[in-house]
């Protein structure tokens, strides 16, 4: 009996959206990325990308605990000598919703061309709203 083996032709990819209101960050992110890599259907196989789309609305109502709220710092660096920035969880938030939920997720995928690949299937926008009814996304609930 031979090990079934995913062809990138043969994968059939759904579309699920997840209402982010309320919940934590990387409970979020770590069910994002799971669905992202494959992993939640019977035919994964690490070397194909046969995960799904994902659509995450109201980013911008994402909760974390305790006070990471001003204590979770995020870095970045220009590439010149001295040039790190730092920002923290909440400048960000008020900034841009959705470059928290992108980098968490990111973090949490391969770092290599297959990631890549994955983090395209991932669309986040802050409100309610979102443009992909034409693709008829699943609700996705999971306990938290």
């Amino acid at each position: 009996m031979s090990t079934f083996m995913a062809k990138k032709e043969e994968v059939k990819r759904d579309w699920y959206v997840i209402d982010a209101t309320g919940k934590p960050l990387g409970r979020i992110a770590s069910k994002v990325a799971m669905i992202l890599k494959g992993k939640h259907k019977p035919t994964y196989t690490p070397h194909v990308d046969t995960g799904d789309h994902v659509i995450i609305v109201n980013a911008d109502k994402v909760i974390l605990t305790g006070k990471k709220m001003d204590n979770k710092m995020y870095y970045r660096h220009t590439g010149y000598p001295g040039g790190i920035k730092a920002q923290n969880f909440r400048s960000l938030m008020n900034k841009s919703p959705e470059k928290v939920m992108y980098k968490a997720v990111w973090g949490m995928l391969p770092h290599n061309v297959l990631g890549r690949k994955m983090i395209k299937k991932l669309k986040i926008y802050t409100g309610s709203k979102h443009p992909h009814e034409a693709q008829k996304p699943q609700p996705l609930t999971f306990d938290m």
